[in-house]
């Protein structure tokens, strides 16, 4: 069988989710969706997540980390980066300085992990689900590190293939797609049982 390992750009599929404008879809089981985008012959080895906590946003950050202990209980890795706090100071007459919050350690954190599979013979299929223009240069290194023997592919968030046409992306996730996809409401994990938090449940 193909191997494949499937390493998700965490945030850059949660927003394609949510410019959807619809709140059940943000439910996702990865793991079911990793394997409807396999090929005959293919089967999942790893599922990785790459994502960061916005800690200063209390709802947030609890759904969040519900939900990744959710995907944990499915069989993904989760790997965490970091938002770091900026300071700006406003360039109208103000004069004003607030902050903002850049999310670091992601794009890093998936071309470490893309290159060191690679290099471990991890996989026969790497799939990068991501929009981001900045792994292009990661996945072209990983496509001249493996050779022709395997295959390094990036796959198009919903409604994300036309923006970012330097990834030459294979296909694009559909909505059925992630329809299909999702977490049962309640879910047992290591931290116990989970429940699908209340903006997410479909309300006829």
């Amino acid at each position: 069988m193909n191997r494949v390992n499937v390493y998700i750009d965490g945030f850059n599929l949660y927003h394609a989710i949510d410019d959807l404008n619809d709140e059940t879809l943000k439910w996702l089981d990865l793991w079911k969706l990793s394997e409807s985008i396999l090929k005959t012959g293919q089967i999942i080895n790893e599922v990785k997540y790459f994502s960061a906590y916005a800690t200063w946003r209390p709802d947030s950050y609890k759904r969040h980390r519900d939900y990744v202990s959710a995907i944990e209980s499915t069989g993904i890795i989760a790997i965490m980066g970091r938002f770091k706090e900026k300071k700006l100071k406003c360039k109208a007459t103000c004069g004003e300085v607030y902050s903002i919050h850049e999310e670091k350690e992601t794009d890093v954190n998936i071309g470490a992990h893309l290159i060191a599979d690679a290099l471990q013979d991890k996989f026969d299929t790497a799939l990068i689900i991501s929009a981001d223009t900045d792994l292009s240069a990661v996945i072209t290194l990983a496509k001249s590190l493996v050779g022709d023997n395997k295959r390094v592919c990036a796959v198009a968030p919903t409604g994300r293939f036309a923006r970012s046409r330097e990834l030459k992306h294979i296909f694009e996730i559909t909505k059925g797609k992630l329809r299909a996809s999702l977490l049962p409401v309640s879910i047992q994990t290591a931290q116990g049982v989970i429940n699908i938090p209340e903006k997410y449940l479909k309300h006829e």
